[in-house]
């Protein structure tokens, strides 16, 4: 009597990883448009960061896992007193900056805000550089965080141009997950054979399902998601390191593997090859922390608060006309059961708008929320679909994110139909946007430290050859409380 057993060959490394990992590992980024972005988002993200530490509902959760840990030689959370472990630092600034929905965001495909990377990468870098001089070593220089930032952008906004993981009911968060994996792994020393283990895992673990972006489910999990991804890459990178095994087919294994299991079969698809291109077209949420597919929405809403601020009980209708991304993920009728899904909603985001002439945070509180003008203003909104702005979201030329606003009174009078297809944080919109990102930037800093430090700090940021030369600890340093 014999038995069959079955062939199991080595499986060939999935293409999407092999690319990704060699990106990671070779390119050189040779774009100073790029750097000079890079150097922006840098400011802009820990300026985020520094505002949702006025925030208790974001500060509960940050801080060592074991209360009183202090790492010698770890990583220090800007804004704060914390020095953790690398894996736990990256969750702590990948929450932080993330908190308020006022950092970066990439549109295509798939949405998400790859700033959201500077948790693992920063954190990672500024480990491995106390370590390295505590040896006698040469630590790294903040140019490496940089490039650092540069390939994650790029990792994560090249999937996400042609592969929707909404669609199918995952969080944008996997792909934050991706993009720090490989670029932690590369920084922290990591072999190539390394890098694919690494980024091979991070494929393979359970994603995040969006319920928590979502009615009935919208909730505070979508501030710390991304913490929670950009952290778990530090810890799969440390894994890798270690001599951790990776899984060679994780994407295309037949049953198995993501395309399968997650992906309903379906390989991903891609128009273009890794570069710099995400960093360059990124686009800033300047103005107003809002779902960046409201953010020319609520700009339309404060030109025209001076016309309606007199008149809110007289308007019978507001007319909002957008684009179908908008419709499908902000376009909420009903209650609102938190600040997490306030700002989602384009109604609540444009009734604001409306009253106050202003959207800041604190208007996503309980507080704000319950002066009744708001619903009453919400239930009286309408979303329009207009087809050409729903192309040209997804034009590669012109990636607009479109909105227009009218206001239509009970006498029958209405104010003009406002409308801009681009925010003031596009690409198209660099010049006009850099002096205020500037200024938000100041604002920021100001919220959290005395005079001389925040000078110093813009200084150094303000100053691109200077910055990129100075070493990532000392960087941090400069942010200590």
């Amino acid at each position: 009597m014999s038995s069959h057993i079955a062939a199991n060959p080595r499986q060939k490394t999935d293409q999407v990883i092999l690319d990704i990992a060699d990106y990671a590992l070779k390119h050189a980024i040779k774009s100073a448009e790029a750097y000079n972005t890079a150097r922006l988002c840098l400011m802009d993200t820990l300026g985020c960061g520094f505002e949702a530490l006025s925030y208790p509902a974001c500060t509960k959760l940050m801080g060592p896992i074991v209360p009183g840990t202090v790492v010698p030689n770890g990583a220090k959370v800007p804004g704060t007193s914390f020095q953790l472990d690398p894996v736990a630092a990256a969750f702590n600034i990948g929450c932080m900056i993330r908190w308020l929905d006022f950092n970066d965001t990439w549109l295509a495909a798939e949405w998400g805000h790859p700033s959201d990377n500077l948790g693992g990468i920063l954190a990672a870098a500024d480990y491995l550089s106390r370590t390295r001089v505590a040896a006698g070593k040469a630590p790294l220089t903040m140019r490496e965080v940089l490039t650092g930032m540069i390939k994650a952008h790029e990792i994560q906004g090249v999937i996400a141009l042609e592969n929707s993981f909404n669609r199918v009911g995952l969080d944008h968060v996997v792909l934050v997950k991706v993009a720090s994996t490989a670029v932690v792994t590369a920084m922290l020393g990591g072999t190539r054979e390394e890098v694919i283990n690494a980024v091979s895992n991070a494929w393979i673990d359970g994603q995040s399902l969006r319920t928590y972006r979502h009615t009935p489910n919208t909730g505070s999990r979508k501030s710390w998601a991304a913490g929670d991804a950009t952290s778990r890459a530090v810890r799969l990178a440390l894994m890798a390191l270690k001599g951790e095994m990776g899984y060679a087919s994780a994407l295309t294994a037949r049953i198995w593997g993501f395309y399968d299991v997650l992906f309903k079969g379906k390989p991903f698809k891609f128009t273009r090859k890794y570069g710099s291109y995400v960093m360059e077209n990124i686009l800033f949420k300047i103005s107003f922390p809002a779902e960046f597919h409201g953010q020319t929405a609520a700009e339309c809403a404060v030109v025209l608060h001076p016309a309606v601020r007199d008149r809110i009980a007289d308007i019978k209708k507001v007319v909002i006309t957008t684009h179908e991304s908008a419709i499908r993920i902000i376009d909420k009728k009903g209650v609102l059961n938190n600040p997490a899904d306030r700002d989602h909603c384009i109604q609540y985001i444009v009734a604001i708008g409306l009253i106050k002439g202003n959207v800041v945070a604190t208007d996503y509180e309980d507080d704000v929320a319950s002066d009744p003008r708001v619903d009453a203003l919400r239930s009286k909104m309408v979303c329009v679909e207009k087809k050409q702005w729903t192309r040209d979201y997804l034009d590669s030329s012109k990636r607009s994110i479109a909105n227009a606003v009218q206001v239509f009174f009970k006498d029958g009078s209405k104010t003009e139909n406002i409308a801009f297809e681009y925010p003031i944080g596009h690409r198209r919109r660099r010049k006009e946007g850099v002096p205020l990102l500037e200024a938000k930037y100041k604002t920021n800093l100001a919220r959290r430290f005395p005079a001389k430090q925040q000078a110093a700090i813009f200084d150094l940021c303000n100053d691109q050859k200077r910055l990129e030369s100075t070493p990532v600890h000392e960087f941090v340093d400069l942010f200590v409380i």
